[in-house]
């Protein structure tokens, strides 16, 4: 996956994916690899140490969704979910700046 494809994705700016990506490399967890026809066109992948620390880093997520979710129910989560990716593609449609 290149790093545009990934703040995309995950609808935050180029910009912010780059320095999550810097600290990523500087951790060894990812590797950001150069296309073999366009020295332009990054791709990013997991390194042995990315894949070891996987799991943890998953168990961590789950356990802060639980912690900040648990109190909805499935359909709650959902519908907030749905609220959030349709203030999140306002905010890209209108490019108001947030601060």
């Amino acid at each position: 996956m290149t790093p545009a494809k990934l703040a995309d994705t995950m609808g935050v700016t180029r910009g912010a994916i780059s320095k999550i990506l810097d600290k990523l490399q500087e951790k060894a967890w990812i590797s950001r690899m150069t296309s073999d026809g366009d020295n332009r066109v990054r791709f990013l992948a997991l390194t042995p140490q990315g894949v070891q620390v996987l799991p943890e880093l998953t168990e961590i997520a789950n356990q802060n969704d639980e912690h900040f979710f648990g109190a909805l129910s499935t359909d709650e989560q959902a519908t907030l979910r749905n609220l959030l990716s349709r203030l999140a593609d306002a905010h890209r449609i209108s490019n108001i700046p947030v601060d």
